[in-house]
């Protein structure tokens, strides 16, 4: 099996929203490959919890941080380094939902907005320039979405903050394949339906449908293993074939012009029906 060269013992990790769901889920991989982990999340009990939790003595802490502060990711930077040095794996994985649609709840389109896409700006502004100028191997995750993609009406602030994480991991990959020449890579995780806390609040129990967060994890490294760039995750209810055809679809409202969102438009239910058990064939 074959890793990237930056999870390596001894290495550095940063993981935002490190406290719960997917993140705790990835510094338990990165730990057991001998990796020094910081976990950073705005919840300060949750972070505490996290961290004894990991019973891995000196090669975790936690550092509390709210990522759309950048006074906080600045903060956050000087604890790695004074602790373990510099940062070899960064992950941008703080997250958060309820934002509304584009004609609502203002205050929380800056929230999301503000952790979603700003957090991960901040993060990557603040920790991959040095990783650009060392000469150590780098490895950059960004947690994206498939709403970023498709686009499901509903919470359209966090769509848009996904697209734009989406957009921003593809411009970090081109500036990192020119300035870094490969020894510092990033990489776009785009997990399915996943039982997190932020689902956990209102779906007492994992429903069937959804993975955990162990699995996204798994598929996480499995991509890191091939390369891949957009590591696309399946889950319990819908397969890797399902979220192509979506995807595709999606891309065709724009290139046949058809009206925003025409997979939840009743004119078009029936050909995207169609298109989904054919494979648009």
């Amino acid at each position: 099996m074959t890793t990237h060269p930056a999870l390596k013992t001894g290495a550095t990790a940063v993981v935002t929203g490190g406290a719960s769901g997917i993140g705790l889920a990835a510094a338990r991989r990165f730990l057991g490959l001998g990796l020094r982990v910081c976990l950073a999340d705005r919840d300060e009990s949750a972070l505490e919890a996290a961290v004894s939790g990991l019973d891995a003595a000196e090669r975790v802490f936690g550092q509390p941080t709210d990522v759309s502060d950048r006074g906080s990711v600045d903060r956050l930077a000087r604890a790695v380094d004074d602790r373990y040095g510099p940062v070899a794996v960064l992950m941008n994985n703080a997250g958060v939902a309820g934002g509304g649609d584009a004609l609502s709840n203002p205050e929380g389109w800056e929230r999301v907005l503000g952790v979603n896409l700003m957090g991960v700006v901040h993060g990557v502004q603040r920790f991959v320039p040095a990783m650009v100028e060392s000469s150590e191997p780098g490895l950059v995750i960004n947690t994206g979405s498939k709403q970023g993609i498709t686009q499901p009406p509903g919470d359209t602030a966090y769509n848009v903050s996904k697209s734009g994480v989406k957009a921003l991991t593809e411009g970090l990959a081109h500036t990192l394949r020119a300035r870094a020449e490969g020894r510092v890579t990033a990489h776009l995780l785009i997990p399915g339906f996943t039982y997190t806390g932020m689902i956990a609040r209102f779906v007492p129990e994992k429903p069937a449908g959804a993975w955990t967060p162990e699995q996204v994890v798994e598929r996480m490294f499995e991509g890191l293993e091939r390369d891949e760039f957009y590591i696309l995750c399946p889950d319990n209810e819908t397969t890797r074939e399902q979220d192509e055809r979506r995807i595709l679809w999606t891309a065709g409202d724009l290139v046949e012009n058809r009206p925003a969102l025409s997979r939840w438009h009743p004119d078009f239910e029936e050909d995207f029906a169609r298109f989904m058990e054919t494979g648009g064939s």
